[in-house]
């Protein structure tokens, strides 16, 4: 038994219990940017996403076209969630979009976005976002949905077709939180998972100082097999705490965790083997895009 039956991507990978450490919001604030750059060079996460609307995306934007061995992702971005520190659509400013506020960017929530967006304009603005990530030199290995807004029923095909034509993984989680039509998500999924998706989802734990570590150590401990795609949001402190202060303690906290070694720690106690989406984009696309990667190889820490 090598623990990857039921796993169409574990077992492609040969990897009995593997997990993705994967840090979302980049290019969101400069805290957030160098946190990944520090903990990716220092292999202790292994890949993360970019939020390509946003005030500091031009930054990660340089680092990763500097250096195409970061495993990089487009966090597609419709909604602009933080009080005070905002960000707009870059394909459009008109307000018949149904995208922009009435303060002039993305809605604050799904809800939101829901009640307002004009789908084929959604659409355009997800197009644009994978296209000036490319533009600035990033060669992106998977996209994902900032509060899984690209998911949404009417979206969807759109996130999965603009993956497809740009050789990237569309992560997509087994479930949803909200699915007005659940048959139609698990549809779409059904017809990816012989490719290879991420058997399981966990994320940042918004705990007390007090239950940070003993958390995260339960919840790495706890990993099924498969493939876990574990979505982070560590910053280095600095600018976050006063973009959120509700938000930057228990980020932070997140980041000294990780750069401290403890969960590369349990994760090599417990025998899981760490995977990027370079590792699985070579699986759904591999001529193209060894070819688009510049010749780069997955990094066959499993092999």
């Amino acid at each position: 038994m090598t623990g990857t039956e039921g796993s169409p991507l574990a077992e492609r990978l040969g990897v009995a219990r593997g997990v993705i450490l994967h840090v979302d919001d980049l290019g969101m604030c400069h805290g957030g940017n160098q946190a990944f750059l520090e903990l990716a060079a220092a292999g202790l996460v292994t890949t993360g996403s970019v939020m390509v609307p946003c005030p500091w995306f031009r930054e990660i934007a340089e680092a990763g076209a500097a250096d195409p061995r970061l495993d990089l992702g487009v966090h597609l971005t419709l909604t602009s969630e933080w009080a005070h520190y905002r960000w707009a659509p870059i394909s459009t400013t008109s307000r018949a979009s149904g995208l922009i506020d009435d303060d002039g960017f993305f809605w604050r929530d799904v809800a939101s976005l829901c009640r307002h967006m004009v789908v084929e304009a959604a659409e355009v603005e997800l197009r644009a976002q994978v296209e000036r990530a490319l533009a600035a030199g990033l060669r992106p290995t998977h996209c994902d949905a900032h509060m899984a807004a690209a998911m949404l029923p009417e979206l969807l095909p759109c996130h999965v077709a603009v993956a497809e034509a740009h050789g990237l993984v569309p992560v997509l989680p087994r479930r949803i939180r909200f699915a007005p039509d659940p048959a139609a998500y698990q549809a779409t999924v059904a017809a990816l998972k012989h490719r290879g998706l991420p058997d399981n989802f966990r994320g940042t734990l918004a705990v007390p100082a007090e239950e940070t570590r003993a958390g995260y150590e339960r919840m790495i401990e706890g990993l099924p097999n498969g493939i876990t795609h574990v979505a982070l949001h560590c910053a280095v402190p600095g600018d976050l705490e006063a973009i959120s202060p509700l938000h930057a303690p228990w980020r932070t906290r997140e980041y000294a965790l990780l750069a401290g070694g403890a969960v590369a720690g349990w994760c090599a106690a417990g025998g899981i083997v760490s995977v990027g989406y370079r590792d699985i984009q070579q699986l759904w696309f591999p001529a193209t895009n060894t070819e688009r990667n510049g010749g780069l190889k997955p990094q066959g820490r499993y092999r």
